[in-house]
This record gives C-alpha cells, structure tokens and sequence, in this order.
C-alpha cells in the first residue's frame, strides 16, 4: 500500500475547528491518520487553507452550453427551458461526452471532488434507445471519473409534459413509457457500477418533478434503489405548485411524501416556494433540500426557506444545476447574501455551518457519508484555497475568509480519492469552447 503525506499549513477540521501544521496521511484512496506537526518533512507542502472536498449536489452537464447565451434579452424560465431544450436534442453520447468531460473538470479545478449529476437525458432524438439503453448515462459516468471526480448518477424518471400530458418534442428522449420500464433499464445500471467502499461511481433515483411523473408512479421510482440517493426539484416554480394543487389538492412535496420519496436519503432540489407544513415534512424527515443559489437567481426562480428548513430538522447542501455559474465558494456565501435580501437583516449562516453543506452533508446526500472531512477513514479529498490572493489577501485565514472572500481561481490543489487532480485551466478553457461549438453547430 502506497503512503503519501500532506503536511497543511492551515486545515478546516469541521466548523470553528480550524488548526495550523496538520499533516494528513494517506493511504491508497482514504485518509490514514491526521496530527499536529511542525515538521513536515518530506510531505508535500499544503500552502493556504485547506478544506475537505466539495460536493455539488445537482449537476445538469449540458446546461453548460447555455452560459452566457439565456442571458441575452429578456425572457422567463419558460423561455430559458425551450434554449436547453434545444441543446438537449442535439446531444449523442460522444458529443455529451466531451462536452461532461470539460464541464467536470471544471468542477475539479473549483474544488467540487464529487458530482451528483440528474440525468434524464437518455435515449436518441426520436426517442428510441441506443442499442445500450443506458449509453447516455455511461458516457456521464465516465466523464466524471476521467475528469477525477466521484459521481452519483441519479437516474431520473420522467414520463410527462406535464400532469399527465404525454411527453412532446425533445422530451421524448427522457421517456421511458412507464415507471416499471425505467426501472428496468436503471437497475441494469445499477448493477453495472454496485455500491461499493471504494467506489468512484454509484447510480442513485430521481423523479424529475410532480408535473412530469404521475403520482401513481412515483413509489416505483422510490422503492427501486432503496439503499441509494433519492432526489427531486420540488416546488422550483409558481406555476408547479399551483398546477400541483389543482391536480392533486396538495404541495408538492406532500404528493412526494404520501409516495413514500420523503425520507433521510431524499434531497429536495430548489425546494424555494414552500408552506410551513412543506417545511415540517421535509425537516421531520431529516431529508436534505439542495440549494442552487446561482440558478436560482439567474432563472429569476425565487429565494426558498433554507434556514427555516435547516432548523426544522433538514440538511442543506448546494449544487450548481445550470452551470450559470461553477463556484462552490459563490454559492456558499449566496446563501447567507439572498437570505439577507429577502429577510433585511443579518447573521443566518455561520461559515462553518455553509462549509459542512458544501462538504460533508453534500458528499453524504450524494451516497458517499464518508467524504467530505478531514477525518481518519474517510475519502482522501483536500482542497485547498489561496489565502494571500487578491481575493482573500487581508481576510485571514480562517473559515470566514474561504466562505465570503475566496472564489474557484483561488483554488490550488486538488486532492480526491487519493490521487491529484491537475487540469491546465487553458485547455479546461479550450475543450469547454470546443465541445461547446460542437453542440450549437450540429
């Protein structure tokens, strides 16, 4: 077994735990031991802060393409969706491939070490399955792991327009006739990459949202993988919670609860326009609610109840969903920020409660509870962040300053599952335009 030392001039053990000299052993892909030492010796020198990996716990890969063109004029969500539509039909699983991959790495050159990707894009243009039913979410897969991160791939059911109404244009590629044919083709993925201590991969469920799967189907989707990673967008929009309440007579996130989704390994992504009840479920549960503040406000979507959520009994986590933006760090602080907009006060988040988000409770909403610590026996990820940047230079060295001062270029070192990750931002840059190009032209 191979043995490598980091020796951290300043590391993040958990929140208002932040030490000097910590030399961090690793053996293989999990941390060996951590200790205080002022003698590094030999190890490899860790200047700055460093922190446990990060976790993005919602990831649409190809929305990448999307940067910088939706924001041209005006327009709402519904607009925004008919441009990622039509990116979404051009996609094969070369052309997804490449683009996943530059996507993915530059995650990694952010510090995200592990990605939950909500997958629904699965069969060709016209709605036939490529010869590998599962060849769209095996190119993600290995993107992910080429890039250098942990994936959770959550294979998302979608079987509806909307309420009921059968699927329509490009959304015929995401169908798969019923539930029970979901879940077949899913479980055959499953069993391709099985959960395991070590593993890099793992497949984990999504329903899509109560508007594109009935609710009579939703407790197979629920049941299939019942050890794996469950999520949803729940209550993004307005127009869903009233559409919902007109269809069914409740939330949401009720017609999810009374399907048996809600419970520890649920994540509610966005949940931003819930009732106090809404609140109650997901917090008894202890479900955690994904938040993906950047989108959020790029889509105009709307600013949820995560402090309430949070002291209701609910874990927060953060994800990057679109892609407007790849800044852990951004999303971060946005938390704190857009709660303080929408409240007009201060002081929701402690720094170290948006660094554990970002962390540990990412990285276990996502199937991996061992990652995401600075911890003997977890996964070897370590991050660390420039403390003398432009950026951070005066704001100390602390937790604070990683949270509201740093952004993903003050990233310096990579270290996931043991192996470091090193991406040349320049050809990150080249492959994104590329792959990019390559989907807007075809």
């Amino acid at each position: 077994m191979s043995v490598s030392a980091y020796w951290c001039e300043r590391a993040w053990l958990g929140p208002g735990d932040v030490a000097d000299d910590v030399l961090v052993e690793v053996e293989e892909q999990r941390i060996r031991s951590v200790r205080r030492d002022r003698s590094p010796g030999a190890a490899h020198r860790l200047a700055g802060l460093t922190i446990p990996g990060l976790a993005n716990c919602h990831s649409h890969a190809f929305h990448r393409a999307l940067r910088g063109r939706t924001q041209r004029g005006l327009g709402t969500f519904w607009t925004w969706r008919e441009q990622m539509y039509a990116v979404a039909r051009r996609l094969d699983p070369d052309s997804y491939y490449r683009l996943a991959f530059a996507t993915y790495a530059e995650m990694a050159l952010a510090g995200i070490t592990c990605v939950g990707e909500f997958h629904y894009l699965h069969h060709q243009p016209d709605g036939t399955p490529y010869d590998d039913p599962n060849a769209m979410g095996e190119a993600v897969i290995a993107a992910a792991t080429d890039a250098g991160l942990r994936i959770a791939l959550l294979d998302t059911c979608y079987l509806s327009a909307g309420f009921g109404a059968p699927p329509e244009g490009v959304q015929i590629r995401y169908h798969d006739g019923s539930a029970d044919a979901w879940g077949v083709r899913v479980a055959d993925l499953a069993a391709r990459h099985p959960a395991a201590a070590d593993a890099a991969a793992e497949v984990g469920a999504a329903i899509h949202s109560v508007r594109a799967v009935p609710a009579d189907q939703m407790p197979v989707v629920a049941a299939l993988l019942p050890a794996a990673p469950l999520h949803a967008h729940v209550s993004e929009q307005v127009a869903e919670n009233d559409a919902c309440g007109q269809r069914y007579g409740r939330t949401p996130t009720a017609v999810l609860a009374d399907a048996g989704a809600v419970s520890a390994r649920f994540t509610a992504v966005h949940a931003t326009h819930l009732s106090a009840a809404d609140v109650g479920i997901l917090g008894d549960a202890a479900a955690y609610a994904c938040f993906c503040p950047t989108t959020e406000r790029d889509l105009a979507d709307g600013i949820g109840p995560a402090r309430a959520l949070a002291d209701a009994g609910a874990r927060l986590t953060l994800g990057s969903d679109s892609q407007a933006v790849i800044d852990p760090f951004e999303e971060m602080r946005a938390m704190e920020l857009d709660e303080r907009l929408s409240t007009r006060r201060r002081g929701h988040w402690p720094a170290g409660e948006l660094l554990r988000a970002a962390t540990s409770e990412g990285h276990a909403a996502l199937g991996f509870p061992d990652a995401g610590r600075i911890a003997p026996g977890g996964w070897a990820d370590l991050v660390t962040v420039d403390t003398g940047s432009v950026r951070t230079a005066g704001a100390g060295a602390g937790e604070e300053a990683a949270v509201y001062a740093a952004s993903a270029v003050d990233v310096t070192h990579v270290l996931a599952g043991g192996r470091v990750v090193e991406h040349d931002p320049a050809e990150v840059a080249r492959l994104l335009a590329d792959a990019v190009e390559e989907v807007l032209a075809s």
